[in-house]
């Protein structure tokens, strides 16, 4: 229960991103096939995730140690466009323009409403 609830979250929050980003695009001629594509980008995003962003915090630790973590920015931008060419490559209507500012705030806007909507969501669904 808590991974399908993670991936709704995720969906969303691209959702928001989508609306609050010029450069981040989502394609599709119905409602259902946007919140599809949502879905499953969502999915991807948790899977790029789950892999690199432990592999990279090991390996740049003393980067993060040394910008006080501002160095995540950047790699949650570099894993937002990561998740935009899979999707492309998956055919998926899903695009990032480019890497600054439109994944940088992407990733961000993800990362903020991802957190607000964990808030609300009690633990038990976790």
């Amino acid at each position: 229960m808590g991974i399908v609830v993670r991936v709704l979250v995720t969906a969303v929050a691209l959702w928001i991103s989508t609306l609050l980003v010029s450069g981040i695009e989502l394609g599709g001629s119905s409602t259902a096939k946007k919140v599809g594509t949502l879905i499953v980008v969502a999915a991807i995003f948790g899977v790029i995730n789950g892999v690199l962003r432990p592999i990279i915090k090991t390996v740049g630790c003393a980067v993060y140690v040394l910008t006080f973590g501002l160095v995540a920015l950047i790699v949650n931008g570099l894993l937002f466009m990561l998740t935009s060419w899979v999707a492309g490559q998956l055919s998926l209507p899903f695009h990032v323009d480019n890497f600054w500012p439109t994944a940088v705030l992407g990733a961000l806007i993800v990362a903020v409403v991802s957190w607000l909507i964990d808030l609300a969501i009690p633990k038990r669904f976790q």
